[in-house]
């Protein structure tokens, strides 16, 4: 048969195709690519890159990808033969050093309707272990093609040469279905660049693509929870007596909700077995990829606390390595959305329920606060907007995720709850931040279902409907202005704050013609 990989792959170059993970783990000890800890994971660094190279991502400019990209932002671009060139160096360098090469087949989207084969060709068998555990097993059919990622972490491209802003390159060519990630041994690079691809490629078949976890209880209920990173998608997704269907990618048609991959990329910082049992379990054995964790060397117990190295510690482990998961990544039509918002400034309630109006709002919105460590250069903690809850990968214009939207909260009755993970009582510098199990009570609460008895208040700033309690949480938290010192200084910051949420909607309406208008959401505003 003749194989794909051959006219790329030639030589006296030894292949290593769809190794199993013990042999990948064995390849990257020998290699001193990483030590195990005492539990047995595999403990690797990812060197100068600790998060996500954002200002070195490039997508090819051609006729596959002129009239989706929302070339109006900051997405950088590359020619056809541009990318070529990259390619071509990248496979010159592994021919001629003869580096011994993993393949790794697999596919993204559990729903048979939407999976996409993956092709992962790397130099790193640390590379080829955790596209093993992060993406789906490979599927015959994927009906929105095979894209095939040449990676090498080692590599430096000449910047001058290939007119680059650093040695690092993520490329993307929709054309040809090929992903060049070359120059950062960040494993987050691989997961994201296909995260990319789906969000781009699925909105032309009607589904919204979302950065979000998800979750079902017993009776099939489905809660979805959408975030940045360090919002708490994985942390809350994964909680006990729910299986988990997700914890970062989903999709969601009218055939229901679907799990882009077959793994999850748990932040490590803080993390305790008395907290978030599930995750920590599932980190701390054999088979699972710790990246960016100090280990210490005479215990080899790994150290979640210390950020050293980076705040922007990961853990990748399989779905199945979770004690209760819905092993075909797939769900019902959600019952409730929970937009995940670590608010800086310390003024935004901790749970409110939002009208479709304000859903579509807080959507294309996006507020939450970038955490340190999960982009590169990033430093302590920076309010930030990012449409439809993950800018950097809805490629496409905020519109075009939107309306689905639109269309999907107007077929079915989906609640939306805005929940605030971050912090009350002051700025982040001066303030408290919600504890965890307090988070996950008011969620547990919503999800089992309210109360008919309770009611709500409407807040005088932002609008939002706010719970006058909830059960078995402390309802004094409920309510953001009595929690401050002074409540002159939280009506000050309030409204602060929702100044900049209009006008950085405005800013998304003014977007170009295919921006979402007054006229298309009456009533919106």
């Amino acid at each position: 048969m003749w194989e794909w990989w051959n006219g790329i792959i030639s030589g006296e170059i030894q292949l290593r195709i769809n190794s199993p993970m013990a042999f990948l783990i064995e390849k990257s000890l020998q290699k001193h690519a990483g030590s195990l800890s005492k539990d047995g994971a595999l403990v690797v660094s990812s060197g100068k890159h600790t998060g996500r190279a954002a200002s070195d991502k490039y997508i090819v400019k051609n006729e596959a990808s002129s009239n989706i990209i929302d070339w109006g932002g900051d997405i950088l671009s590359l020619d056809d033969d541009k990318f070529n060139e990259l390619k071509v160096e990248l496979l010159k360098k592994l021919h001629l050093l003869k580096h011994e090469t993993y393949i790794i087949e697999s596919s993204a989207g559990a729903d048979p309707l939407y999976s996409m084969g993956v092709n992962l060709i790397t130099t790193s068998s640390v590379h080829a272990l955790f596209c093993r555990q992060i993406m789906r097993p490979k599927k015959d059919n994927n009906p929105l093609g095979t894209y095939t990622i040449y990676h090498d972490p080692e590599i430096e491209f000449d910047s001058k040469k290939f007119g680059l802003r650093s040695s690092t390159v993520i490329a993307i060519n929709f054309k040809t279905k090929e992903i060049i990630i070359g120059g950062t041994s960040y494993c987050g690079e691989i997961k994201k660049a296909i995260f990319s691809v789906m969000c781009s490629i699925l909105p032309d078949y009607g589904v919204l693509p979302m950065h979000a976890g998800a979750n079902a209880d017993a009776r099939g209920n489905v809660s979805v929870f959408f975030g940045l990173s360090g919002t708490g998608k994985t942390s809350l997704s994964s909680d006990l007596g729910m299986s988990v269907i997700g914890d970062d990618e989903h999709g969601l048609s009218d055939r229901g909700i679907f799990n882009f991959e077959g793994g999850c990329y748990a932040k490590t910082y803080k993390l305790k077995a008395s907290d978030e049992p599930q995750i920590y379990n599932a980190t701390n054995r054999f088979g699972s990829l710790i990246e960016n964790v100090s280990l210490d060397p005479i215990t080899r117990e790994p150290d979640f606390f210390d950020k050293a190295i980076t705040e922007n510690g990961r853990s990748t482990y399989p779905l199945n390595f979770l004690e209760t998961v819905i092993n075909d990544g797939r769900g019902e039509i959600p019952t409730n959305f929970f937009f995940l918002s670590a608010d800086a400034m310390g003024v935004l309630p901790a749970v409110s329920f939002l009208s479709h109006d304000q859903a579509m709002y807080y959507f294309l919105l996006g507020y939450t606060a970038k955490v340190a460590g999960t982009e590169i250069g990033m430093k302590g903690v920076t309010a930030t907007f990012s449409h439809c809850f993950g800018a950097p990968f809805m490629l496409r214009r905020p519109s075009d995720y939107g309306n689905i939207l639109k269309d999907i909260l107007r077929k079915h009755q989906i609640k939306v709850w805005l929940i605030n993970t971050g912090w009350y009582g002051g700025q982040f510098d001066t303030g408290r931040r919600y504890d965890l199990s307090f988070t996950r009570a008011c969620i547990r609460s919503i999800q089992k279902g309210l109360s008919e008895e309770i009611t709500f208040t409407r807040d005088p700033v932002f609008s939002l409907m706010i719970p006058d309690n909830i059960d078995s949480v402390d309802g004094r938290l409920l309510k953001p202005h009595r929690l401050w010192k002074n409540e002159e200084d939280y009506f000050k910051a309030a409204k602060n704050l929702k100044s900049s949420f209009d006008e950085n909607i405005e800013k998304i309406l003014r977007g170009g013609p295919n921006a979402i208008s007054h006229q298309e959401n009456p009533g919106l505003y």
